[in-house]
C-alpha cells in the first residue's frame, strides 16, 4: 500500500522444507505492501505485529534503549529472550528516544511512510509524546492507528494500567477458572493479552480493506478488558438468561455432561459427551446401559444438573483401565476424547506435525531453536516463517542511513 515491493517471503532460510503439497506458485501473502510501525511492549501488542507480519506486512518495532521488557524474560538464549522470540519475529527493531525531539520527528517521519500505528501503551501517553491520533489523522486520513490498553483510550478507567492477571480477575476469567472449592485461579494461556492482540489484528485488517477500496483510514481503540469480556460470550449470555454468575467447575462444563476430565487407574484424560447420540455411545462403552434409565440423567440438562453424581459412577467404572485404553474404546465409538498433555506432548502430536505448527528459528547470535508459526494455512499450505527476530536497535543504523542519504521508508524484513 506504500509502493513497497513483495516482502522477501521466498526467501525460506530458516524454515526448512516447505508443505510437499505447495508445488505450485504461492500467491502474495495478503499483507504484502503494508507497514506497520510498532510502539508495543510485552504482549499484546507486538503479538498483533506479529500476526500482520505473519500475514506479510513489514513490521518496524520503535523500542526505548532498555528495549521492550520482554527482551529480559527467561528462557534466555545466548542472552536473547525465548519469550521476546516468540512473539516478534519478522520484524525490525530501532531504537528511539520519543523525548528527544530529533527522534520524535523520526518517528513521526517513520509513521506517515506507512499504513499502520500499533501502540501499547497508557491512554494519553503517545499523545503527551505528539504521536498522537489526533496528530497523524490530520496528516494522513489514511493512517490506521491502533491503540491497545487495559480498559480503553476513554471513560472512568481509562488511565488505569493492567497486565493480562488484573484483566483476568476484572473481567471476570477468574471467577470460573479452577476448581469449584479452590483459590481463584487464572487461566494458564495469558488469554486477555492474546484475545487483545487478536481483536486489534483483525480490526486493522478491517480498516486496511476499507483503505484498499478507497475510504479513510482510522483510529482503534481496543480495550483489553472489553475483549476478554466479548470472549466470555458463553458466560455472559449465561448471566443475562439466568440472572445468576457463572461459577468455578474445573473441567466441567455448566451445561454439558459427561464433559470433563475423569480419573483413570493411571491419571486422567478428557472426553466431551456434548448431545445424546454421544451420551448413548459413552453408555455403551462403559457397559452401565442402568445409566439410561437413571432420571437424573435424561436429557443434557439433567446430566449437567448432577454431574457431581455422574462423574463418581463414572469414575469408579474407570478405575478398571489405564487413560489410554478409554480413550482407544471412545475412539471406536466416535466419542471426542483426549489425553491431558503436557505442552511437549501436544507439540509431538502428529497433526502439530502435518500442520507444521514447529518451525526452526536462528536468534540473533547464530542459535538455533525452534518455534510455533502461524497456526493459520493459505492456499493449502502453512504460512512460512521465514525470518528471525530482531536484536535490540538492530535496524536503525541502516534506517538513518537511508534517511540521510534520502532514501527513506522502511527496509523489507530480515531474513538471515
Amino acid at each position: 500500500m506504500s509502493g513497497v515491493g513483495e516482502r522477501a517471503g521466498a526467501a525460506q532460510s530458516d524454515t526448512g522444507a516447505r508443505d510437499a503439497g505447495a508445488t505450485h506458485a504461492r500467491a502474495p501473502l495478503p499483507l504484502v505492501g503494508v507497514r506497520v510501525v510498532e510502539f508495543c511492549q510485552v504482549a499484546a501488542g507486538p503479538f498483533c505485529g506479529m500476526l500482520l507480519a505473519d500475514f506479510g506486512a513489514e513490521v518496524l518495532k520503535v523500542e526505548p534503549r532498555e528495549g521492550d521488557a520482554l527482551r529480559h524474560w527467561p528462557p534466555i538464549s545466548n542472552g536473547f529472550s525465548e519469550n521476546f522470540a516468540s512473539i516478534n519475529r519478522a520484524k525490525r527493531s530501532i531504537v528511539l528516544d520519543l523525548k528527544d525531539a530529533a527522534d520524535r520527528d523520526l518517528a513521526r517521519s517513520l509513521v506517515l511512510e506507512s499504513d499502520v500505528l500499533v501502540e501499547n501503551n497508557r491512554p494519553g501517553a503517545m499523545q503527551r509524546l505528539g504521536l498522537g491520533w489526533d496528530w497523524f489523522g490530520e496528516r494522513k486520513p489514511s493512517l490506521v492507528y491502533c491503540s491497545i490498553s487495559a480498559f480503553g483510550q476513554s471513560g472512568p478507567r481509562a488511565s488505569e494500567g493492567g497486565f493480562d492477571l488484573t484483566v483476568q480477575a476484572a473481567a471476570g476469567v477468574m471467577s470460573v477458572t479452577g476448581d469449584p472449592d479452590g483459590a481463584p485461579a487464572k487461566c494458564g494461556v495469558p488469554v486477555s493479552d492474546f484475545a487483545a492482540g487478536l481483536y486489534a489484528a483483525y480490526s486493522i485488517a478491517a480498516l486496511l480493506a476499507r483503505v484498499r477500496a478507497g475510504g479513510p483510514g482510522g483510529s482503534i481503540d481496543v480495550p483489553m478488558f472489553a475483549t476478554t469480556l466479548a470472549i466470555g460470550a458463553l458466560q455472559t449470555s449465561e448471566y443475562f438468561g439466568t440472572g445468576r454468575d457463572p461459577r468455578r467447575l474445573g473441567s466441567a462444563h455448566p451445561r454439558n455432561a459427561p464433559y470433563q476430565a475423569f480419573r483413570a487407574s493411571d491419571g486422567f484424560f478428557a472426553i466431551a459427551a456434548g448431545n445424546d447420540r454421544l451420551w448413548r455411545a459413552v453408555v455403551e462403552v462403559v457397559a452401565m446401559p442402568e445409566l439410561l434409565d437413571d432420571e437424573r440423567f435424561a436429557s443434557t440438562t439433567l446430566r449437567a444438573s448432577n454431574q457431581d453424581a455422574l462423574r463418581e459412577l463414572l469414575e469408579a467404572r474407570f478405575a478398571a483401565a489405564a487413560a489410554t485404553d478409554w480413550l482407544a474404546r471412545f475412539a471406536a465409538a466416535g466419542v471426542p476424547g483426549a489425553p491431558i498433555n503436557s505442552y511437549s506432548q501436544a507439540l509431538a502430536d502428529p497433526q502439530a506435525q502435518h500442520l507444521e505448527l514447529v518451525q526452526p528459528m536462528t536468534l540473533p547470535g547464530g542459535v538455533r531453536t525452534r518455534t510455533v508459526g502461524c497456526p493459520v494455512r493459505l492456499d493449502g499450505g502453512a504460512v512460512p516463517v521465514d525470518a528471525r527476530p530482531p536484536a535490540l536497535g538492530e535496524h536503525g543504523e541502516s534506517l538513518r542511513g537511508a534517511r540521510a542519504s534520502g532514501g527513506g521508508g522502511v527496509a523489507a524484513a530480515n531474513t538471515d
